[in-house]
C-alpha cells in the first residue's frame, strides 16, 4: 500500500498539470491560425459557405482561418484528417449530409459513427430542397406528377448527384412515403443532372435552393414543391412538401456544420461556438446566406449533437425502406 503512494502522488500532479496546460491553451486560443478543412472541392456550396464563415469567425476570433479544400471519397478525406488530429482547436471540419450517410451507405469503407467520432460544434445552415422539372415539363404541380408516378409504376425517372447524395435521399423520402416506384438516375454532380433535367431527358430532380431561382425566372424550370415548413418568397404560389402531406423534408435539408477532433477541450469548442453564432447573427452573413439559399441555423454543441442522433435515424430508416445500396 505504501510503495503505491509516490506512484499515486506522481499521478495526481501529472493530471493536475494536464489539466492546467489544457486549461491555459483553451485560455490562449486561438493563438495562431486556424485550418478549416472542407471536404468539397473549392467553388460548390459547402465550400462557399465555410468561406463565408471563416472571414467572420477569424474576424471575431482575431485570428486567421485558413480554408483547405480535401474533396474525394464522399468527403471523408477531410473527415478523416480531422478526425486524426491534435484535439487543439486548430484544425476544424466544415462538412454536411454525407458524414451522416457514408456509414449507413458503406458501412464497410466507413465505419466510423458520425455521433460519436468528432466532436459537434455547431450546425451552420441548411439548403432546402426544392423539387423541379423542365419549363415544358407535362407536370404543372406535384399532384400531377405523382398520379403519373402512381398510374404508371417505373415510368418518371429522377436524376441526382450520385447515390447516397441529397437529391437521391430526398426523392426516396417521397417515394417511400407514397409507395412510389421511380427510376433513379445518378449523374457525378447535381449540375450535370439539372441539365439533363432541363433537355426533358429525365422527368424532375430535388435539388438543393441554391441558384434554382435564376433557371425559374428564365422559364428553364419549373418549381413543384418547396421542403421548407414555410413558403419561400423566391417561389410564390409554390406549395411546401410539408402542405402536400409530406413531412420531414424541412428537417432532413441537407446541412452544413462545424465539428472538431474527439476530446477538443470543452473552452474550445465554446469559443468556436460562440463565433459561429455571433457570425451567423451579423447581417452581411444572413444576406449572403440568402442570396445562396441558406437558412442559417446556429445552437449549441448539444443541439448539434442531438441534430446529429436524429438525422443518422431519419435517413437509416429512408435508406432501409427505399432499399437503398451504396455503389460498389
Amino acid at each position: 500500500m505504501t510503495s503505491n503512494r509516490p506512484l499515486a502522488a506522481w499521478a495526481a500532479a501529472a493530471l493536475a498539470a494536464c489539466m492546467l496546460t489544457g486549461t491555459a491553451r483553451a485560455d490562449d486560443y486561438p493563438s495562431r491560425p486556424i485550418r478549416m478543412e472542407v471536404g468539397y472541392a473549392a467553388g460548390g456550396p459547402t465550400d462557399v459557405l465555410a468561406r463565408i464563415l471563416a472571414k467572420e469567425m477569424g474576424d471575431i476570433l482575431k485570428a486567421s482561418i485558413v480554408v483547405e479544400n480535401k474533396p474525394g471519397a464522399s468527403a471523408s478525406i477531410a473527415a478523416a484528417d480531422v478526425m486524426r488530429s491534435e484535439p487543439d482547436g486548430y484544425k476544424v471540419l466544415v462538412t454536411s449530409l454525407t458524414w451522416s450517410v457514408n456509414p449507413l451507405l458503406y458501412p464497410g469503407r466507413y465505419n466510423y459513427d458520425p455521433v460519436k467520432d468528432l466532436m459537434p460544434v455547431s450546425n451552420i445552415c441548411k439548403l432546402p430542397m426544392v423539387l423541379v422539372t423542365s419549363y415544358n415539363s407535362p407536370y404543372k404541380d406535384a399532384k400531377s406528377l405523382v398520379a403519373d408516378a402512381k398510374s404508371h409504376p417505373g415510368k418518371l425517372t429522377y436524376g441526382s448527384s450520385g447515390v447516397g447524395g441529397s437529391a437521391h435521399l430526398a426523392a426516396e423520402m417521397m417515394a417511400t412515403s407514397d409507395g412510389l416506384n421511380m427510376t433513379h438516375v445518378p449523374f457525378k454532380g447535381n449540375g450535370p443532372a439539372l441539365q439533363e433535367m432541363l433537355a426533358g431527358r429525365i422527368s424532375f430532380m430535388f435539388y438543393p435552393s441554391v441558384g434554382i431561382a435564376n433557371y425559374v425566372q428564365q422559364k428553364q424550370l419549373r418549381v413543384l414543391g418547396v421542403g421548407t415548413k414555410q413558403p419561400v418568397a423566391d417561389f410564390p404560389g409554390v406549395p411546401t412538401m410539408e402542405s402536400l402531406g409530406y413531412h420531414d423534408f424541412d428537417e432532413g435539408s441537407p446541412w452544413v456544420g462545424l465539428l472538431v477532433p474527439p476530446g477538443t477541450p470543452r473552452p474550445i469548442v465554446d469559443k468556436l461556438n460562440k463565433a459561429v453564432n455571433e457570425a451567423l447573427a451579423r447581417p452581411q452573413v444572413q444576406q449572403q446566406f440568402a442570396t445562396l439559399g441558406a437558412q442559417a441555423v446556429g445552437g449549441t454543441p448539444e443541439q448539434f449533437r442531438d441534430f446529429l442522433v436524429q438525422d443518422k435515424a431519419r435517413w437509416a430508416e429512408v435508406i432501409k425502406r427505399g432499399n437503398v445500396k451504396g455503389e460498389e
